[in-house]
């Protein structure tokens, strides 16, 4: 069965929403850091960490993570710094 939405692998990184990791102090420039990226395709691509086993038995009610979705967190303070570069819907 063919889902409503689903991610395009072919499409590109087109622009960072708001201030990067290291701009923000939000990692030690070692090993990967958050980020929030618009693709050229209108997607919205989040590098975080992967905390979806730790949530998986906590989720809201009517939250679910499929088995093909990850649940990441970033910090706060990455997606406020990234509010105006997001348009109102």
């Amino acid at each position: 069965m063919a889902l409503p939405w689903e991610a395009d692998p072919s499409a590109l990184f087109a622009r960072r929403l708001g201030r990067s990791a290291a701009e923000l102090g939000t990692t030690d420039g070692e090993d990967g850091c958050p980020d929030i990226w618009q693709l050229d395709n209108g997607d919205v691509a989040v590098i975080g960490r992967d905390l979806t086993a730790a949530y998986r038995g906590r989720l809201p009610e009517g939250v679910t993570v499929a088995a093909h979705e990850r649940l990441v967190i970033i910090p706060g303070i990455m997606l406020s710094s990234a509010k105006a570069d997001i348009p109102d819907a």
